[in-house]
């Protein structure tokens, strides 16, 4: 057996059979008799010692805790015949297959995977924060958009984030702007999640709060992602009582990895929303636990000056979840790629370096040595996509906010996603030598101002339910452990500064400035793809995708679709391709946590490093931390079925019924 450096060590589920190719990974959720017979398998992974029920403790769970690291060698692309599930956590992916096992449709597993992501990865997501989702309707082929993306309150202005007060504290809000109360945006993904079950659900919206809330009270042990993340947000948290109390052990130190990890509060929050519906968090004790978290003025640890937030409860009981029309367009005349429309910029970043590339021939520079990591890219093919991405983010910068206060070029996505303007921002990309950094394309608009904004965090789902309805769905609280405030269980998140601090330059008005109630711009771009009729219409679901990752999001997404659109990668390759792409600046990335990257003397012995360096690119060699997670419509064995993959620099798995 392949012997590997400790970093990449496989999980222990992972040596125990997967190795072997077997399509008949997914078991019975407790069953009884073989794995491979089972009729109604699913929900646990089938090993060559049998079946391992997901949470269960016992050798082989994919769910026992191990220090996170970087980069797990050896997955492969599972296979199940109806349904399938990939989430960044084992309990969330168990969580939503039981769901889709009992017959429930794609939204009821997203709401099932919500509830138990924000308490097994509080990190990235939770009902603290927002989400964007893209769901296909199989029995209408209708494609909906929908927007949870958090909201500045009524009382913020344009230096909400600058300033203590415009008039007579022009000081920095204290102790930062991420950790004040003036980071935290009304949350959205509850009422988002609350929107599309009432369209699109059929188990009762109490059931799908069952495995949140199990888990919640009777604990689990702490992963290794969620025992760095603890570790490393230490100061701030202990700034917070609840966030103390619930994270910190007896001595006072962040619950490590293994520790058995109860939290009774968020339990009860998840009864009260179970049984009252999303308006128990909006209206309310617990609307107002958080209206009071966010106006605290003080820390506990040292005392030291807080400055609060101005959210109000009017401001949580009038929110309102959106349907938005989907971003939509063709690629090379066989597919058409669905995306998330402002307040995300994901949806048309993600579209214009799509459509900038279907003018180059990608397939001809596909990656070399193709192996069940997804092979090494070529030099070619990573500056094609890392200029078109040049391209996109330069027009996303300027132009993308939240469209219900400034409007796009045009007053919708079609002038940016124009083929002839596609075509003419293509032609700027040179063989030969690298950009550096692009210019935005002109529509004869104003001057704007540009401020970067730094994004981070994130998790992605991707869920497809034997219906054949289809879903993908991105949610973050932003950073890690999003603001460090805590109330009743649950973390709230720091998402307003994604908003640029800053609302003017020279140039003239930030589009993504603070306004009372607007939505901070963001990259999420939850994708789905699908085969293009013989007269240009939508047909079958072929792909959903998906990444965290902040601003790279944009970058993980498009290599993943070109992965397995242009060179025929199975999800898992596509999702496990080195990471790489590059934002609007002179720098590329590639990841070098990858076993492909040979990271070492900066990456100057690495053919693909030294290749894109010549041709002028400054390559970042540093760990790429995407968690994508992939599902793919295939035709294996003369039969119709779905094929998955999950990050492997994360903790991701992938659950769905059996292949007979």
């Amino acid at each position: 057996m392949k012997q590997y450096p400790s970093r990449q060590r496989p999980p222990a589920w992972q040596w125990i059979g997967l190795a072997a190719a077997t399509p008949l990974l997914l078991a019975s959720c407790g069953g009884s008799g073989s794995p491979i017979q089972d009729e109604l398998a699913a929900c646990a992974m089938t090993t060559g010692d049998g079946s391992v029920v997901v949470g269960s403790g016992l050798p082989g769970d994919p769910a026992a805790p191990e220090p996170s690291s970087g980069y797990r060698l050896g997955k492969k692309a599972l296979h199940s015949a109806k349904y399938m599930v990939v989430t960044a956590n084992p309990l969330a992916s168990k969580a939503g297959c039981e769901v889709l096992k009992a017959g429930g449709t794609a939204v009821d597993a997203a709401v099932a995977v919500q509830m138990v992501l924000g308490l097994v990865e509080p990190q990235s997501s939770g009902i603290g924060g927002g989400a964007f989702m893209l769901y296909r309707d199989a029995a209408s082929g209708k494609v909906v958009a929908y927007d949870g993306r958090e909201t500045a309150p009524a009382a913020a202005t344009e230096n909400y984030l600058r300033y203590v007060d415009d008039a007579t504290d022009q000081s920095a809000p204290k102790p930062s702007a991420r950790a004040s109360g003036r980071s935290i945006g009304t949350p959205g993904v509850l009422r988002m999640l609350e929107l599309a079950h009432k369209d699109y659900g059929k188990t009762a919206w109490p059931q799908l709060f069952t495995s949140g809330i199990d888990l919640a009270s009777n604990g689990f042990p702490i992963s290794g992602r969620m025992a760095a993340a603890l570790d490393g947000s230490k100061a701030d948290l202990a700034r917070d009582a609840d966030a103390a109390k619930l994270y910190f052990d007896a001595q006072g130190k962040p619950l490590a990895l293994g520790a058995k990890f109860v939290n009774q509060p968020y339990a009860d929050t998840l009864r009260s929303i179970a049984n009252g519906g999303a308006d128990a968090f909006y209206r309310g004790d617990l609307a107002q636990s958080i209206v009071n978290k966010i106006a605290v003025t003080q820390a506990v640890s040292d005392n030291s000056p807080i400055t609060p937030g101005k959210t109000t409860l009017q401001d949580l009981a009038n929110y309102q979840a959106k349907r938005r029309d989907a971003v939509c367009t063709t690629y090379r005349a066989r597919y058409w790629v669905c995306s998330m429309p402002p307040p995300s910029s994901g949806g048309i970043a993600v579209a214009q370096a799509m459509g900038i590339l279907e003018n180059f021939d990608l397939k001809a520079y596909g990656p070399t040595a193709i192996d069940g990591e997804g092979g090494k890219p070529s030099v070619m093919g990573v500056h094609l996509v890392s200029e078109a991405l040049r391209l996109a983010y330069a027009d996303r910068d300027k132009y993308v906010a939240d469209t219900d206060f400034v409007p796009l070029p045009g007053g919708s996505p079609s002038m940016m996603l124009d083929k002839n303007y596609l075509r003419q921002r293509a032609a700027l990309i040179s063989t030969t030598k690298s950009m550096g950094t692009a210019q935005a394309g002109s529509f004869g608009l104003p001057a704007q101002g540009i401020v970067p904004v730094t994004e981070a965090g994130t998790t992605h789902m991707s869920i497809v339910d034997a219906k054949g309805n289809a879903l993908s769905m991105t949610t973050t609280v932003e950073s890690s452990m999003g603001s460090f405030h805590v109330t009743r269980g649950f973390v709230l998140n720091n998402q307003l500064t994604d908003f640029a601090a800053v609302p003017s330059t020279t140039e003239g008005p930030v589009a993504n400035r603070v306004q009372p109630g607007k939505r901070p711009r963001s990259s999420m771009a939850p994708t789905l793809v699908f085969d293009m009729k013989a007269d240009g219409g939508m047909g079958d679901f072929k792909m959903a995708t998906g990444s965290p990752g902040g601003s790279t999001i944009i970058q993980y997404v498009t290599k993943t679709l070109v992965g397995a659109l242009d060179w025929g990668l199975d999800a898992q390759q596509a999702t496990s391709l080195v990471d790489f792409g590059a934002a609007n600046s002179p720098t590329t990335n590639v990841g070098g946590e990858h076993p492909s990257i040979n990271a070492a003397n900066n990456g100057n012995d690495d053919p693909l490093v030294s290749g894109l360096r010549a041709l002028g690119h400054v390559v970042s060699i540093s760990a790429q931390s995407s968690g994508i997670g992939t599902i793919l419509r295939v035709q294996r064995n003369g039969q119709t079925q779905l094929e998955g993959g999950a990050d492997p620099r994360r903790e991701g798995l992938v659950l769905g019924d059996a292949v007979r």
